[in-house]
């Protein structure tokens, strides 16, 4: 069983690979090529930088000229806010005076725009989108907060399902995660599946890698183990089973490190420890390898 589902997630790493990659592309402005992503298509269409946590922003008039919203400092600190008048021209004079300058603020506006010049014009609202990240993992685990005399080791595998705010670099994010947890037949008849609902932060937050620190604080499971029922001093063992819904609040840190457009090899280092559930004396060795991408 442990082999097929190793096969498994080998297969599923190579198939999500696959579907990570991104209809980006390259473009060249005012002589500097960058690699830009298509947020708002419409009469008038809005490009994001993806190179830098800098967060440009294009606008695309339809003779497909495109221009940077631009909003430098003068010499005494302050935002010029050229990219107002960027937008009022692009426009033929609607209004930007209450335009920001974020991708929210922004793409409301050129969506509003759009939306006056075609009526099959159907708006994505910025600020009510949500990023959705979907990610599988495997590796090992000493159950820590379960009985375990020969601190045990067996393998596990999940997967993940991620919402954030819709921008490049999202710092606060829910998940709902599930996890099996294999039984070692010999040492350690002992399995569960886990579905649990968490917190991240990521408080390094960076293009190529993020570092961040989770919490579950919901937690269902549905478990088998072994018993030992002795009578008249000889041991008979008995399978059975459980469900045990917590708020354990089970505190866990882990890295994304970027390998493509859309896709994070992720590393967690997971259990390691929990407000509510007490540690039965082992270690945390709870390690998770896998591959997060962006629906």
């Amino acid at each position: 069983m442990a082999v097929i589902m190793k096969k498994l997630v080998v297969v599923l790493f190579v198939f999500l690979g696959v579907l990570t990659l991104n209809a980006q592309e390259t473009y060249t402005v005012n002589g500097e090529s960058l690699i830009l992503k298509l947020k708002v298509e419409g009469t008038l269409d809005l490009l994001m930088s993806t190179d830098d946590n800098s967060y440009r922003y294009f606008i695309r008039s339809t003779n497909a000229t495109i221009t940077e919203l631009l909003n430098t400092r003068d010499d005494e600190g302050l935002f010029r806010e050229e990219y107002k008048a960027t937008l009022e021209t692009a426009t033929s004079g609607r209004s930007a005076a209450d335009v920001r300058f974020t991708y929210p603020s922004i793409s409301t506006y050129v969506e509003m725009y759009d939306e006056s010049q075609d009526e099959n014009f159907e708006a994505l609202r910025s600020k009510w989108k949500v990023q959705k990240r979907l990610s599988i993992f495997a590796g090992v685990t000493n159950s820590p907060f379960v009985t375990n005399p020969e601190n045990s080791k067996t393998p596990l595998f999940g997967a993940e399902f991620e919402l954030s705010e819709d921008r490049d670099y999202p710092r606060h994010s829910g998940f709902l995660q599930v996890r099996h947890v294999l039984e070692d037949e010999t040492d350690f008849q002992y399995s569960t599946t886990e579905i649990s609902l968490g917190y991240r932060f990521r408080f390094i937050n960076k293009k190529a890698f993020n570092i961040y620190a989770d919490v579950k604080t919901v937690t269902v499971n549905f478990s088998n183990f072994e018993v030992d029922d002795t009578l008249d001093n000889a041991p008979i063992f008995a399978k059975e089973s459980s469900t045990a819904f917590d708020v354990p609040f089970i505190f866990a840190i882990g890295a994304d490190f970027k390998i493509a457009d859309n896709g994070y090899l992720t590393l967690g280092f997971n259990q390691l420890f929990a407000v509510f559930l007490e540690n039965q004396g082992n270690f945390p060795t709870d390690v998770t390898l896998g591959y997060r991408m962006k629906l």
